[in-house]
């Protein structure tokens, strides 16, 4: 026997969609929508349809914004010689966390990964390597330090080696096989100053 009615299961089933939300959350998300007051789920339902269509990648370095230009990479005073490549957004936020990083990134989405069909066409490597053609002295490479991290650390390495800039990889600090978005920011900073050339 059904709990609920079509619209309250039909909510609960889009919630459920939702990365790291289960029967249970989805639930409780749906009921706290249906008892919010209408004006503010009209106001919930249009920031979302805005959101989604004004929100694109920065032209520079591939994260999200609703400007031409990311903020980070808009800043002045930001270091724009030094690219952090991460491999999604959640990395570079990490990074931000630390509040000690003052140069820029590139974020990959997604790591080279033969098992999955992801191969260096399918991440932001064009891009980069487009980015590199300006006044970049230092690449840092802060990709996971699970196997397709790695192989895509090496990957990036090989490519920008013969140009001169300097490539550099995280320290260890970060555990293999572990999110850089689970990982407190002390150990995020020690993995960044403990950074060695490839």
């Amino acid at each position: 026997m059904e709990l609920y009615s079509g619209y309250i299961n039909k909510l609960i089933e889009q919630f459920e969609k939702l990365p790291g939300i289960g029967s249970k959350s989805a639930q409780r998300l749906a009921l706290h929508v249906i008892n919010m007051p209408p004006e503010h789920v009209e106001r919930f339902a249009q920031i979302m349809v805005e959101a989604r269509k004004n929100i694109h990648y920065c032209e520079e370095c591939c994260t999200l914004t609703d400007k031409e230009i990311c903020p980070i990479c808009s800043n002045p005073s930001r270091d724009h010689s030094t690219i952090m490549v991460v491999e999604n957004i959640r990395d570079l936020a990490a990074y931000e966390k630390t509040n000690k990083y003052e140069g820029v990134y590139h974020v990959l989405h997604g790591a080279i990964s033969p098992m999955l069909g992801m191969g260096p066409n399918d991440i932001r490597l064009k891009e980069l390597i487009k980015r590199l053609e300006g006044d970049v002295a230092e690449v840092i490479i802060a990709t996971n330090s699970s196997l397709e991290g790695e192989t895509t650390a090496m990957y990036i390495s090989k490519l920008i080696k013969p140009t001169g800039i300097k490539v550099t990889r995280i320290a260890s600090g970060v555990p293999v096989g572990g999110d850089l978005e689970c990982i407190d920011e002390m150990t995020l900073l020690r993995a960044l100053e403990g950074r060695r050339e490839l």
